[in-house]
C-alpha cells in the first residue's frame, strides 16, 4: 500500500478522535438548546470552571486564596492533603448542580418567556463571570488534570496497523478513551431525552415556556436538571480537554470549535453532535494534510467554519435538526 495512502489514514482516524473531543463540548450546548431553544455561550467556560475545580479539589488548594492572603496578609495556598480522583469528580459534580442551582435562582428565573436574544445575553454574561470567577478562586496559572487515564500511543493499535499493513498508526489512549466516553454519553442521553419524563418535559418548555408551565410542568426544576447534566457533560469535557493539553484559561476557547459542530449536526439533535464532530475532525485533517502545503498550512484554525458556512447554504437546520416551519 503506497505510503501517502497510509499516512492520510493514519491522518483520518486523529481525526476521527479529534471530532470526538470537539462532540463531547457540543453535547453540553444541544442539552441547553433542548430545554430553552438558545445557544449557551457559556458551555466552554463551564467546561473550563469544572477542570478548575477538580484540579483544585484533587490538590488540596485554598478556595480565594490569592484574595485571602492579600485581605489579611497571609501566605496560604493549600490545606495540605490531596483528594483520591474518583472523590474529587463526585465533589465537582456536587459543585456543578449547585451551580445550576445558583444560576437559576439569580438569573434564569427572572427571564421567563423573555425573547431568545435576552437568555443568549445571558450566558455571554454568564461566561465572562464565570471566567473570572474560576480566575479568583483557583488562580490564573496553568494547572496539571491527571485522573488516572492512560495517555501516550496506543501499542495495541500501533501493533494492529503494524501487523496489517507494515506501518504502525499513532493513536493516543486518551483519545481512544474519550471516544468510548462519548458513545456512552451519547446513548443514555438520547435514551433519557426520548424515553423518559423529565426528557420530553424538556422539550416541552424548548418550545413554548408559557404552554409547558400551563400544563404543570416546572419550569424552574428543568431549567436546574437540564443545567445540572449540562454541567456533568461539561465535567467530562473538561476532564479530557484538561488531561490533554492542561487546564489553562484557553479551554474556554474550545466552544468556539463546537459551533461549526452544532451547525453540521444540528442543535437539537445528540447523536448529530457526535456526527457533526467527526464531519469536522476528519475534514480539517485531511484539509491540512493534502491542501495545506499547497495554500501555506494552519487551515485547521478555518477550515470548520467555512465548511459550516457552506453547509448552512444548503441544509440550515443540520444534519440531523428539525426542520422549523412556522405558519401565519
Amino acid at each position: 500500500m503506497p505510503d501517502q495512502l497510509l499516512f492520510a489514514m493514519e491522518v483520518m482516524l486523529n481525526g476521527l478522535m479529534a471530532g470526538v473531543m470537539y462532540a463531547l463540548v457540543a453535547l453540553g450546548f444541544v442539552l441547553i438548546y433542548k430545554a430553552s431553544g438558545i445557544f449557551n455561550y457559556a458551555q466552554g467556560v463551564l467546561a473550563l470552571f469544572a477542570a478548575l475545580t477538580l484540579v483544585g479539589i484533587q490538590q488540596g488548594q485554598v478556595p480565594f486564596a490569592h484574595l485571602i492572603n492579600a485581605v489579611t496578609g497571609l501566605h496560604i495556598t493549600h490545606f495540605g492533603w490531596t483528594v483520591p480522583s474518583a472523590l474529587a469528580i463526585l465533589l465537582t459534580l456536587g459543585v456543578m448542580v449547585a451551580l445550576a442551582i445558583v444560576i437559576e435562582k439569580l438569573v434564569l428565573k427572572h427571564l421567563v418567556n423573555q425573547p431568545p436574544i435576552i437568555l443568549f445575553m445571558a450566558t455571554i454574561g454568564m461566561a465572562y463571570f464565570l471566567e473570572g470567577f474560576g480566575d479568583v478562586m483557583w488562580g490564573a496559572d496553568i494547572k496539571k488534570l491527571d485522573v488516572g487515564l492512560p495517555q501516550g500511543i496506543s501499542e495495541t493499535v500501533e501493533s494492529a496497523t503494524d501487523a496489517m499493513f507494515g506501518y504502525g498508526f499513532f493513536i493516543d489512549n486518551l483519545d481512544i478513551v474519550a471516544t468510548l466516553v462519548a458513545v456512552a454519553l451519547v446513548a443514555a442521553l438520547t435514551i433519557f431525552s426520548q424515553y423518559s419524563k423529565q426528557g420530553r418535559a424538556l422539550r416541552a418548555v424548548a418550545d413554548d415556556h408559557q404552554a409547558a408551565l400551563s400544563v404543570g410542568i416546572s419550569l424552574r426544576f428543568i431549567w436546574i436538571l437540564v443545567w445540572s447534566i449540562a454541567g456533568f457533560v461539561a465535567l467530562v469535557a473538561g476532564i479530557m480537554w484538561g488531561s490533554k493539553s492542561g487546564v489553562q484559561f484557553s479551554l474556554s476557547l474550545i466552544a468556539l470549535k463546537a459551533l461549526p459542530v452544532l451547525m453540521l449536526g444540528g442543535f437539537t439533535s445528540i447523536p448529530g453532535a457526535i456526527v457533526g464532530g467527526l464531519i469536522i475532525g476528519v475534514g480539517e485533517k485531511l484539509f491540512e494534510f493534502f491542501a495545506g502545503p499547497l495554500i501555506g498550512g494552519a487551515t485547521e484554525n478555518w477550515f470548520a467554519y467555512v465548511l459550516a458556512l457552506v453547509f448552512l447554504v444548503f441544509r440550515p437546520q443540520g444534519l440531523f435538526g428539525e426542520k422549523i416551519i412556522e405558519r401565519v
